[in-house]
C-alpha cells in the first residue's frame, strides 16, 4: 500500500516534519524556523506535504511543545515529546543510556534505565536555542558564527549560565577589557553546558553511551565538544544519530503506524480547518489609566514626594559624598548638614565601575566651590569594595542599610522597601524601624531595568515611547510573569492576535511587577507589605512599571523624585552621621582630590590561586596609592589577608598519630588477644 508515515514536531522555535514509507525509510524531511507563527508555519508544512504526495494516504501523528492546539483544530492524534523521543530512540539508536536534547527553549536530559526518568527546565530557558541566539547577537554574529569563533579559543571564563540577563553582564566586561571574541564564544557554549549538566542532572551522573538530540547540538559542533569534555566521553560513548534534529518527529513517524490513515483530500480540509481556527489564548488585563483624568491624579500624587534642594554654585560650608556603585550603573550625591541634596549624577558603568566614579568625581570637583568642605563620603553597591580601597573612600556599608537610610527620609515609618534596579531587586520588610527580613532575586533577572531595556529595543520603541503607549493603551495583554526568553515568543503571539504594541508595553509592565512580587519576594499576601512602602530603582522612574505595582498591590506607595540616586543618597546620610559621632570638626575626606584623580592608574592581573584544589581564578587590581584589592577568592587565603601563624597544633595529625604510634602491650600480656577497628567513620575516634 502506498501509506506514508508522517511525524510533525512542532517545536518552541522551529516545526520539523519527517516523512517514512512503509519500510520506514526516510523520504523526505524538512526544519523550518516558525517565528512564533505557529499556525501558519504548520498549514504551510502540511500543505507543501499534500503538494509532494498528491496521491498518496497519509497517517500522521504530532508531538512537540507547540503542537497541542494544533492538534486539536486538525483532529489528528498528539503524544508527548518524551514518548515520541523514546520511540526513535529505541528503533534508530537503541545502545543509548542517556539522551541530552537541546531545543530553542528547553532543555532535556532522559535516562534509558531500567525505567525511563526525564528532566526539563521549567521556569528558565538559560542553557538553550534561544539563549545562544541572545548571547551571539551580543557578538554581532549568529549562531553558526558562534560555533567557528569558539574554534580557535584560548581561555574559558566563566559565564553566569543561569540567566541570560546575568549572562549579558559577564559578556560585557569581558567585551569592555578586550577578551577575544573565540574566547567569549567558547565560554558562552560552556555556560550552556553547565547549566545543562547542573540544573537537569542534578547530581545524577551521566553515564554510557549519550546522544546528542536536537538544533543546537546538531548544528553546532563546538557545543558538542564542550558537552564531551565537560563528561570525559569516550568516542565510542558519543551517538550523534544522523538527523539528530529530528529525531523526536521520527519517533512520531514511527508512531503513526499504530493509527489509521486517511486520503489526501481529508488532509486538504483539516489544513482548512487549521487555517480558520481561532486561538486566542492570552487574556487582556485591566488598562493601567481607565481615564486621563487618573493620570493627572497620580501624576500629582507622585510629584509630592521630592527631596530638599539647594543650589551648589553658591554654597559654602560641610558637604558629605555618597557613591552608589551598581552592577549596572554608577551614582553619586552630595549634601549638605540638612540632608539638602547639593549635586547628584548618575549614568553607565560601562562595565568598569571605577572609572566611571572617577569620571564622576572629576566632573563634581570642576563645580564644587572652594568654600564648601567635603568633610566625609561612603560608598555602597556592586564595586564598594573596588572603589573604596582604589580611591580611598572613608566608609563602605552594604547597600540594603543604604536603602533603608534614604527611605527613612521620605517615610519615617516605612514598612516595606520595594527596589528594582537594571539587574537586581531587592525587597526589604521592616519591623519596629529595624530590617526584619531581605530578599534578593538570585537565579532569574526577568522583570529587571535591563529586560525592559531589551524589550522596549525589540519593538523599536525608546523608553519614554514605551511608558507613554503603555499609558495609554486600553487592553494590557497578560505576559504572565516567566523568564525573558519564553516571553519572546509570548510576545510575538500576542502581536499576531491583534495587541497593539501599548497593549504589550503595559502588558510587560504588569509582568516585571508579578515578577517582582511572586518570584523575588514571594509574597503570598499583600497586606504583610504594611500601609507604608516606598519603591525606589531606575525602573519605577517607569510611570507605567510604578502604576502595575499599585494596582497589583492595591495601595498608593511613595516613589521619591530620587528613586534612583537612593542608594548613593543613604550613604551620603550615613556619611554625615558617622562625621558627626567619630571625627573632630576639621576632619576632611581622603578620597582622592582632583590632582590626585588625574594621575590615578590601575593595573588588573588574573592568576590562579594555589593554596587549595580550588584553584579560584583571582583578579588582582593594584592601584598607584600603594593597595591592592584580590577579588575572585572563595576563602581569606586567597585575598592574601590570611594570617599563616604556624605555631597551631594540627589536631587532626596529633590524633592521628597518637593512636596509630601507640604502643601495644605484649602479646603474653594482652589476655583478650588482638582487636582490629576498622579505620572508618567515628569508630576509631570513638575508641
Amino acid at each position: 500500500s502506498n501509506i506514508l508515515r508522517v511525524g510533525l514536531d512542532v517545536g518552541s522555535t522551529t516545526v520539523k516534519i519527517v516523512v517514512l514509507n512503509n519500510d520506514l525509510e526516510i523520504l523526505y524531511t524538512n526544519y523550518t524556523r516558525h517565528f512564533s507563527d505557529t499556525k501558519n508555519t504548520v498549514c504551510n508544512v502540511l500543505q507543501d506535504l499534500s503538494n509532494r504526495f498528491d496521491s498518496n494516504d497519509f497517517s500522521i501523528v504530532l508531538t512537540g511543545s507547540g503542537a497541542m492546539s494544533a492538534s486539536t483544530f486538525l483532529g489528528l492524534p498528539f503524544i508527548q515529546e518524551v514518548v515520541s523521543c523514546k520511540k526513535a530512540v529505541e528503533k534508530y539508536i537503541p545502545s543509548t543510556d542517556v539522551v541530552i536534547e537541546l531545543g530553542g527553549e528547553d532543555a532535556k536530559i532522559i535516562y534509558f534505565d531500567k525505567f525511563i526518568e526525564q528532566r526539563m527546565n521549567g521556569t528558565c530557558a538559560g542553557g538553550t536555542g534561544a539563549f545562544l541566539d541572545q548571547m551571539a547577537s551580543l557578538l554581532n554574529t549568529d549562531t553558526a558564527g558562534l560555533n567557528e569563533l569558539a574554534k580557535n579559543y584560548t581561555t574559558i571564563y566563566p559565564i553566569a549560565s543561569r540567566c541570560g540577563v546575568f549572562a549579558k553582564t559577564d559578556v560585557q566586561p569581558l567585551l569592555n577589557e578586550g577578551a577575544r571574541k573565540e574566547d567569549i564564544a567558547v565560554s558562552v557554549m560552556q555556560a550552556v553546558v553547565n547549566q545543562t549538566i547542573s540544573g537537569l542532572a542534578c547530581g545524577r551522573p551521566i553515564r554510557g553511551n549519550v546522544a546528542f538530540l536536537g538544533g543546537p547540538l546538531n548544528y553546532l559542533s563546538e557545543l558538542r565538544k564542550r558537552f564531551i569534555e565537560t563528561l570525559n566521553l569516550k568516542d565510542d560513548e558519543i551517538i550523534i544519530p544522523e538527523n539528530a534534529h529530528l529525531l523526536v518527529a521520527m519517533g512520531a513517524a514511527v508512531t503513526s503506524v499504530e493509527y489509521d490513515s486517511f486520503s489526501n483530500d481529508i488532509l486538504k480540509q483539516k489544513i482548512e480547518n487549521l487555517k480558520n481556527s481561532t486561538d486566542n489564548s492570552s487574556y487582556p488585563l485591566d488598562p493601567l489609566f481607565k481615564t486621563e483624568k487618573d493620570y493627572i491624579d497620580f501624576k500629582e500624587r507622585h510629584n509630592k514626594d521630592t527631596v530638599k534642594r539647594k543650589n551648589i554654585e553658591d554654597f559654602s560650608g560641610n558637604c558629605f559624598l555618597g557613591i552608589d556603585a551598581g552592577s549596572t550603573t554608577t551614582k553619586l550625591v552630595l549634601i549638605d548638614q540638612e540632608d539638602n541634596l547639593l549635586y547628584s549624577d548618575y549614568g553607565s558603568n560601562e562595565g568598569n565601575p571605577i572609572q566611571s566614579v572617577i569620571n564622576m568625581l572629576k566632573k563634581m570637583y570642576s563645580i564644587l566651590p572652594t568654600n564648601a568642605k567635603l568633610r566625609y563620603s561612603g560608598v555602597t553597591g556592586y564595586g564598594e569594595k573596588l572603589v573604596q580601597t582604589g580611591l580611598n573612600v572613608d566608609l563602605n556599608e552594604i547597600e540594603t542599610i543604604a536603602h533603608y537610610e534614604a527611605a527613612k527620609k521620605f517615610m519615617p515609618d516605612v514598612t516595606a522597601i520595594v527596589d528594582i534596579g537594571g539587574q537586581d531587586m531587592k525587597y526589604i520588610k521592616l519591623k519596629n524601624h529595624s530590617i526584619d527580613n531581605i530578599m534578593l532575586n538570585e537565579a532569574c533577572s526577568s522583570g529587571c531595568g535591563s529586560f525592559i531595556e531589551t524589550f522596549a529595543k525589540s519593538l523599536n520603541l525608546s523608553i519614554d515611547e514605551f511608558v507613554s503607549s503603555a499609558i495609554s493603551a486600553k487592553r494590557p495583554v497578560d505576559l504572565g510573569s516567566r523568564c525573558t526568553v519564553f516571553m519572546n515568543s509570548k510576545i510575538k503571539q500576542a502581536q499576531k492576535e491583534g495587541y497593539t504594541v501599548g497593549d504589550i508595553s503595559s502588558g510587560l509592565s504588569y509582568s516585571v511587577v508579578k515578577n517582582a512580587l511572586q518570584k523575588v519576594m514571594k509574597i503570598r499576601d499583600i497586606s504583610t507589605l504594611g500601609d507604608n512602602i516606598v519603591v525606589q530603582g531606575g525602573t519605577f522612574y517607569n510611570d507605567a512599571v510604578l502604576r502595575s505595582f499599585e494596582l497589583l498591590v492595591g495601595k498608593n506607595v511613595i516613589r521619591p523624585d530620587i528613586a534612583g540616586l537612593m542608594g548613593a543618597f543613604g550613604m551620603a546620610i550615613l556619611s554625615k552621621k558617622q562625621y558627626e559621632s567619630n571625627m573632630d570638626d576639621a576632619h576632611i575626606s581622603a578620597i582622592l582630590k582632583k590632582d590626585e584623580l588625574d594621575s590615578f592608574h590601575f593595573d588588573i592581573s588574573h592568576t590562579r590561586c594555589g593554596l587549595c584544589e580550588n584553584n579560584c581564578l583571582l583578579t588582582i587590581n593594584k592601584f598607584n596609592n600603594g593597595k591592592k584589592l584580590i577579588s575572585g577568592n572563595r576563602c581569606e587565603r586567597g585575598s592574601g589577608n590570611f594570617s599563616s601563624n604556624t605555631n597551631l597544633p594540627n589536631l587532626y595529625k596529633y590524633k592521628f598519630e597518637r593512636l596509630f604510634n601507640y604502643t601495644p602491650l605484649e602479646e603474653k600480656d594482652a589476655k583478650r588477644g588482638t582487636i582490629g577497628i576498622p579505620r572508618v567513620l567515628n569508630m576509631y575516634e570513638d575508641y
